[in-house]
C-alpha cells in the first residue's frame, strides 16, 4: 500500500540522519474507503493524488506547530505492506480524518518510493496559510482562502536520492 506520510524538512533531516520515518504508530494517508467514497473516482492516481493533498494539509498543520521549520511542506511517498496500515475506527468517518491510516512499526527511510516538497517559491504562501489555520479551522472564509493559496502550489516530486540535497544547510 502506497501511504503519505507529512513532515516537515527538519522531519525530513531527522529521518535523513536515523533512516526511519518514526517508530510508529505513524500517521499518514493512504486511499482508504472512506477517502473514495468522498472522492467518487475509480481513478487511482486521482485518488493517489487526493491522498497527497490531504497529508500536504497535515504537513501545513506540522509547520503551523513549528514556527522555526522552513514554511514548505513536506510529504514522504512510502510503500508498507497493507496490514501495516490501519484506519482509527474512531475516526474512519470524521471528515478531517478522511485517507488518514496509522502505519504500526518502524518505517525505514529506505522504503520510501518518492519525496514531495513545495517550491521555495510557495513559501511566502505556505506561511500565510501555517498561520491563517486556526481561524480557518474556526470558520473564517477569509482564512480558508488564505489557506486554499497554498493549495494552489504543487508539490514538486524528487526522487529519494535527492534527500541529502534537500535537506543540506542553505549556503
Amino acid at each position: 500500500m502506497r501511504v503519505y506520510v507529512p513532515l516537515t524538512l527538519p522531519g525530513l533531516a531527522e529521518a535523513h540522519r536515523t533512516g526511519e520515518l518514526g517508530d510508529g504508530p505513524l500517521l499518514a494517508y493512504a486511499v482508504t474507503p472512506a477517502l473514495r467514497e468522498w472522492y467518487l473516482s475509480d481513478d487511482i492516481e486521482e485518488l493517489e493524488y487526493a491522498a497527497l493533498s490531504r497529508a500536504a494539509l497535515a504537513s501545513l498543520r506540522l509547520l503551523a506547530a513549528d514556527p522555526d521549520a522552513p514554511r514548505r511542506r513536506v510529504v514522504v511517498a512510502v510503500d508498507v505492506p497493507d496490514r501495516a496500515a490501519a484506519v482509527d475506527p474512531d475516526r474512519g468517518l470524521d471528515p478531517a480524518a478522511l485517507g488518514e491510516v496509522r502505519v504500526a512499526g518502524p518505517v525505514p527511510l529506505s522504503e520510501a518510493a518518492a519525496v514531495h516538497l513545495d517550491a521555495a517559491d510557495a513559501e511566502a504562501d505556505v506561511a500565510a496559510a501555517a498561520r491563517a489555520l486556526p481561524a480557518a479551522d474556526a470558520g473564517d472564509d477569509d482564512a480558508r482562502f488564505t489557506v486554499d493559496g497554498a493549495e494552489d502550489h504543487e508539490l514538486l516530486w524528487y526522487a529519494t536520492q535527492e534527500i541529502p540535497d534537500l535537506v543540506a544547510p542553505a549556503d
